[in-house]
């Protein structure tokens, strides 16, 4: 069995008991619907675009895109929203439209997504609630506030910050059915994250949707797009339909395995829509944050 150390992947249906669906869905997770295989060796692999976290940047995954390069992923795009954006539908809007020109200058029929805080959440909104299911194959989150944080971060008082909160209307939208939702979700979660409170706020517990939630021991907030084992498990979900055959939990490197669990399905929502100001990224990358407990989400 496979074992990943800082890891713990738990697996199974959505808290809301609803019944699961077949991982696969009528196609194989080492081939995207396009045609290209995803496999180790590809030279044109699904397009991934990198999102970050509220008050953040695109360098926190610098880490990441070299990961990624390295095995072979040619188109990685990283893109930035403005903090002048208020409202977390309109800015899944704009990524949407991101999207479509990612794809049609790439020439493939989807993407993947890896976003950070609350480019996780704006990313899983664009899924759920505007139609993104029929572009992103999966979405991979890090420390995002998927059931809302309660942190109460400097910058309180921003719209973006008070629409992460538990029971804000677009956290709400997401708890909504998500029937027939085609895309694969990756949540990790870290058991030390002081942004989001409580921690398990990171999983995604929804009956509808495919979910892979995944734990990480001892690895802070910002420090999750940038930590070496979190990279190397991203890039095997991304290639293989899940970072691990088995599960792990310990910290420091140690790993106890348990027996493998199957896929977990869930989390879903309906909403809406508005225009914001995401903008593809152009620049040298620079140094990535290392440390978890700054109130950045």
């Amino acid at each position: 069995m496979k074992v990943l150390p800082f890891l713990a992947e738990d697996g199974g249906r959505g808290e809301g008991g609803g019944r699961g669906r077949s991982r696969s869905r009528g196609r194989s997770r080492g081939r995207s619907r396009n045609g290209n295989s995803d496999g180790a060796g590809s030279d044109d692999r699904t397009p991934v675009v990198l999102l970050h976290g509220f008050i953040g940047h695109r360098s926190v995954f610098v880490l990441l895109r070299r990961t990624l390069a390295r095995h072979g992923r040619r188109h990685l795009e990283s893109l930035n929203y403005s903090l002048l954006t208020c409202d977390l539908r309109t800015a899944a809007e704009l990524l949407g439209r991101h999207v479509e020109e990612i794809c049609a200058r790439t020439g493939h029929h989807e993407v993947d997504i890896v976003g950070h805080g609350l480019g996780g959440l704006i990313a899983r909104y664009y899924v759920q609630c505007l139609g993104g299911d029929q572009r992103v194959r999966t979405l991979v989150t890090l420390g995002t506030p998927h059931g809302g944080t309660t942190v109460a971060p400097p910058a309180s008082a921003h719209p973006l910050v008070r629409q992460m909160r538990p029971g804000s209307a677009p956290i709400e939208e997401l708890r909504g059915p998500a029937p027939g939702c085609r895309t694969r979700f990756v949540s990790f979660w870290s058991d030390i994250d002081r942004v989001i409170v409580p921690a398990e706020a990171a999983r995604i517990d929804h009956p509808d949707l495919d979910v892979l939630n995944i734990r990480v021991t001892g690895v802070g907030h910002l420090a999750l797009p940038a930590h070496p084992t979190v990279a190397t498990a991203v890039r095997q979900a991304l290639e293989s339909g899940g970072p691990t055959d088995g599960t792990t939990d310990g910290t420091a490197g140690e790993t106890t395995e348990e027996s493998a669990k199957g896929p977990a399905e869930r989390a879903e929502a309906e909403g809406t829509a508005g225009a914001s100001d995401i903008s593809e990224a152009t620049g040298s990358d620079g140094a990535a944050p290392s440390d978890g407990t700054a109130p950045v989400a």
